[in-house]
């Protein structure tokens, strides 16, 4: 990982508590530099690398980067086959240093989910699932890798357990209500984000956390994500920071419910 994080201009307080990233833009900046897309995803990877140093320094408690969606296996082969790569070295590369830092390493998607479709590559899946485990205990900032994920995928799966769960006596159909919900999802413990930051000038969510992302703020930055730096991404957390969330409330009874002890 890269050099320290600038300091924050607010209070950490101020922090959201869970922030998402869609990084997006790595083929295209490769693109623009004549380069392989290939490059642009190498760059990427080390723009992961300082974003979780950055955040892990700001006090962030949770962050989730969206690094493979199930609709990516539709692209050429040889573009899979490099992410795949690059994910398996990032596992050997950075194992060191997010189990020193104490970081707890997730992974959300159908691949790694119990009873998953399996698409990962076994010389992936091996390394990633055991990094999970060896950091399962650690109590400082929360990484979730978001890989073969989709959100309507996730909803179809949770659905589909839900019928299970019905058909089966398990559950009766008036018990089937948000918690139900939540609970069939692929981390239900996993806090809703607050933020949610797409880069590369594309607004949309693209099929990611599509039920956490009910009341997320949303934030868009022009840049590619190779090219993000420590000042963008502050200036987003500041963003964030100055923003009344409501929550269907009147900022009257917002404010009145963040001030209640």
């Amino acid at each position: 990982m890269s050099a320290a994080a600038p300091p924050l201009p607010f209070e950490a307080s101020r922090l959201p508590a869970h922030l998402a990233v869609i990084m997006d833009g790595n083929g295209r900046w490769a693109e623009a530099r004549g380069l392989p897309r290939a490059a642009g995803h190498r760059a990427g990877t080390e723009g992961v690398n300082r974003v979780v140093r950055w955040c892990r320094e700001w006090g962030l408690r949770h962050l989730t980067l969206y690094a493979f969606s199930e609709q990516n296996w539709g692209r050429p082969e040889e573009e899979v086959g490099a992410l795949m790569s690059l994910l398996a070295e990032y596992v050997r590369e950075q194992r060191a240093e997010i189990l020193a830092r104490r970081i707890r390493l997730r992974v959300i998607g159908d691949d790694l989910a119990p009873n998953g479709a399996g698409r990962l590559p076994g010389w992936v899946r091996a390394p990633l699932r055991a990094l999970v485990e060896e950091s399962a205990r650690n109590e400082g900032m929360t990484l979730t890798l978001a890989l073969s994920y989709g959100g309507r995928e996730e909803l179809a799966r949770a659905a589909r357990l839900l019928a299970e769960d019905v058909a089966a006596g398990r559950l009766r159909p008036e018990e089937v209500g948000e918690g139900a919900v939540r609970a069939r999802l692929y981390a239900p413990d996993l806090p809703d984000p607050d933020l949610v930051l797409r880069t590369s000038g594309e607004r949309r969510l693209s099929n990611f956390l599509l039920w956490q992302s009910a009341y997320a703020e949303l934030c868009f930055l022009d840049c590619a994500w190779p090219e993000l730096t420590a000042e963008e991404l502050l200036a987003a957390l500041q963003q964030f920071a100055a923003r009344e969330r409501r929550f269907g409330l009147t900022g009257a009874q917002a404010r009145a419910a963040r001030a209640a002890p």
